[in-house]
């Protein structure tokens, strides 16, 4: 027996067109996540201005809306990240965007809003679905020293999504009819999932759930080949883990990845999918369907260079550097704009600052947002855990950040029309501050290591087959 990691050759491997495949086919599944998010305000300010009976858009029903597709993303999470740790990753990869691909479409021929809030439900399950398994293939199909740089560049098409959605937001309210308008938003979503539904169920079995769980060397040669890769041993065992075990001896782990995900995804999604209400109440008022799209995609348009500065910088300066200056940009922004709002009552009456210069450090939020913690709590936990509990890792952490963004979609419109803006932005603040100590204390740094090390995978290595 030896002690030596035989996956060194997957590690030392140059990133090359298999690795881009995996992660093209892996990331349009964050493109539908991203589109949704920003797209179901739009929706929602579309909805507003029609007036329907059909679809009544009371704070009630823009709050079901909102956190809608967020509540059962949750279930998606546990649900797909605890399965892919017992049967593999490939024998579930492509259901999630299958899930989420119907549920898009269904939206889109909504008769009420009944059945577009059935829709979202089941769309949310794929979305929340998708988070454990693709954050995972990725990180263990990855070289060593472009593990963090190629999760998050899946990750950064969020960063389309978002930008996609801006702009089929515009040309859907300049070219079509309102009641138009929105089906199509609604409905596009659905597109890019479905391309790669074919190629998901094509992606071979990661090599280390192959010879780590399934101890089937066979599959995990044919695995490491795939991207350029071999296997150096005959037959590997690592430490079987009970549930209790993995949370007597990863609980804090799970602790740090899951509150400080939590934390940053209150903010994202309280001023992501409001950002059309916060936008007009710091430039003062609705200015017609058009403008109030326009003025609320800027922000997050401002925020896409986050993710690209993430992935680049990544590896270098370190995932837990990256989520300690995410989170503080943000609080400070958070503050600074809050103390510069004069309000009378929930409205605002002016600024302390010009108000063009409060819509800019709004923006400015989303940039340190993506080039911070909304990426790094993407990565970490396909690294930190053992294989066998890898995505049920990342599921719970993921889950927890959703049921922020659960939380915080269906309150948001309640806090801003009974107290305000000012002191959202102040909650946001101590948020983010919160999310700082919480990386600070709890999170380690697990740059330019193998996943073996950096989640102390205890690997025995043999000379002959494993028999019992």
């Amino acid at each position: 027996m030896s002690n030596h990691n035989p996956f060194g050759y997957i590690d030392n491997t140059k990133t090359n067109i298999s690795h881009l495949k995996v992660w093209f086919t892996a990331g349009m599944g964050f493109f539908t996540d991203a589109y949704d998010l920003f797209v179901i305000g739009i929706i929602l300010v579309i909805l507003n201005k029609l007036a329907s009976p059909s679809f009544p858009v009371t704070t009630y029903y823009s709050s079901l809306l909102a956190s809608s597709a967020i509540v059962t993303a949750v279930l998606g999470q546990l649900t797909f990240g605890r399965i892919a740790d017992i049967v593999g990753r490939k024998k579930v990869y492509g259901v999630e965007a299958t899930i989420l691909a119907i549920g898009a479409l269904m939206s889109a021929f909504s008769p009420n809003i009944y059945w577009l809030l059935a829709s979202r439900f089941l769309m949310g399950f794929g979305i929340g679905g998708d988070y454990p398994i693709s954050a995972t293939i990725m990180s263990e199909y990855s070289p060593r020293k472009d593990r963090g740089k190629m999760v998050s560049l899946v990750f950064a098409f969020q960063g389309i999504g978002y930008g996609v959605a801006v702009i089929v937001g515009l040309i859907s309210v300049y070219l079509f009819p309102a009641s138009i308008a929105w089906r199509i938003l609604a409905g596009f979503g659905a597109i890019p999932p479905a391309l790669v539904i074919y190629y998901r169920r094509k992606i071979p079995e990661t090599p280390r759930f192959s010879l780590l769980v399934k101890h089937d060397k066979e599959e995990a040669l044919k695995a490491a080949s795939f991207v350029g890769g071999n296997i150096s041993t005959t037959q590997v065992k690592s430490k079987d883990y009970s549930i209790t075990e993995f949370l007597r001896n990863y609980g804090l782990l799970l602790l740090g990845t899951s509150l400080s995900w939590l934390l940053v995804d209150i903010a994202l999604y309280g001023a992501g999918v409001f950002s059309s209400p916060i936008t007009s109440a710091i430039l003062g008022g609705s200015k017609g369907l058009r403008a109030d799209v326009l003025r609320a995609g800027i922000p997050l348009l401002i925020g896409i260079p986050g993710y690209f500065l993430a992935a680049a910088f990544i590896d270098k300066i370190g995932r837990k550097f990256i989520q300690l200056m995410g989170f503080a940009m943000m609080s400070i922004l958070y503050a600074v704009i809050s103390a510069s709002i004069i309000a009378s009552g929930t409205k605002i009456a002016g600024f302390l600052i010009p108000t063009q210069l409060a819509y800019i450090l709004f923006g400015l939020t989303f940039l340190f947002i993506n080039f911070g913690p909304n990426t790094t709590t993407f990565v970490l936990p396909s690294e930190l855990y053992p294989v066998k509990y890898r995505t049920t890792g990342h599921g719970i952490s993921a889950a927890s950040g959703k049921a922020g963004a659960a939380i915080t979609t269906f309150l948001f419109p309640f806090l801003l029309k009974f107290y305000g803006l000012k002191p959202i932005l102040e909650l946001l603040a101590v948020v983010s501050a919160l999310g700082f100590i919480i990386t600070l204390v709890l999170l380690p740094e697990p740059k330019m290591k193998s996943l073996e090390e950096v989640s102390k995978e205890k690997l025995e290595v043999y000379e002959k087959p494993i028999t019992a």
